[in-house]
């Protein structure tokens, strides 16, 4: 192998996007299909959540979506969730929600047990021979969730660790946790040449620094990364094939297209309506 060609592999892969978000009381939305999931899609929203002891917010209500997933991680604390599968309860400290909204359903959730929590809420646009499929709700517990290293694989796999949830598309989502001075290398599979990476709490340098409330775009590539801690640290990182539809977005809602946008917001009515009548809305 050539000179320049090592120097070419051992190039730090290059950040092109960075933001803090918009901040809403404890929510801040990070990425959303109107700005970087336009260009990390599939990811199409990422919420990071903090809530202090004592808040006031009250959670979100039932509320509707299709054509997407949502996957729920908890780095501290726990939530409350229930969805319109029947399925209700507390999401614990480590915990996933994985909910495929799919056709059209309406999930919500808001503080768990009392203290401080945190997380984050990652939003997936689905292919198009998934977006108007069966709706799926699974609740996983921290022990059943695999490691490799530093890493808590959260959706596909990495090393020996695998996600049992089964996405509809070729994507990572790791959670990773590292102490000042220690350091992580994620080299992702070759056709997955979207990544980022969302910073809850301390500071990394890959070498340019990120740091806590940040999220970065790493330019198209299949390029390792490698995160040098400079504080503890806790983070999340995706990876993917890119999403190859166009993002047609409603309300509540994203689809590849306007058809099955229709279709995904006529079952949210179908469902609202029950609801209604149920007393729950």
């Amino acid at each position: 192998m050539s000179q320049s060609a090592v120097l070419v592999r051992n190039k730090p892969r290059r950040i092109v996007h960075r933001t803090r978000g918009q901040r809403h009381g404890p929510i801040t939305r990070l990425m959303s299909p109107g700005d970087l999931g336009e260009v990390l899609k599939p990811f199409v929203f990422l919420d990071l959540l903090d809530m202090g002891a004592g808040t006031s917010f009250k959670g979100f209500g039932l509320h509707p979506h299709s054509g997407i997933a949502t996957v729920t991680h908890i780095l501290q604390g726990s939530v409350r969730y229930e969805d319109t599968t029947g399925a209700r309860g507390i999401l614990p400290e480590g915990g996933v929600e994985w909910f495929k909204a799919s056709h059209g359903a309406w999930h919500g959730g808001g503080p768990g047990e009392s203290g401080r929590t945190r997380g984050f809420q990652l939003w997936l646009a689905l292919p198009a021979e998934h977006e108007l499929g069966a709706v799926e709700s699974i609740y996983q517990a921290p022990d059943t969730l695999q490691r490799d290293g530093s890493a808590i694989v959260l959706l596909g796999g990495y090393g020996d660790a695998k996600s049992a949830l089964r996405t509809p598309s070729p994507v990572n989502y790791l959670s990773v946790r590292l102490k000042a001075g220690e350091s992580w290398r994620y080299v992702p599979p070759a056709n997955h040449t979207v990544a980022w990476a969302a910073l809850s709490i301390g500071s990394v340098a890959i070498p340019d620094p990120i740091y806590a409330g940040e999220l970065v775009a790493f330019a198209p590539s299949n390029q390792p990364i490698e995160f040098n801690a400079s504080a503890d640290t806790e983070l999340v990182l995706g990876s993917a094939v890119p999403h190859p539809h166009e993002l047609v977005l409603g309300y509540y809602s994203v689809h590849t297209s306007p058809q099955t946008l229709i279709a995904g917001e006529r079952r949210i009515d179908e469902i609202r309506a029950r609801l209604q009548t149920e007393g729950r809305l």
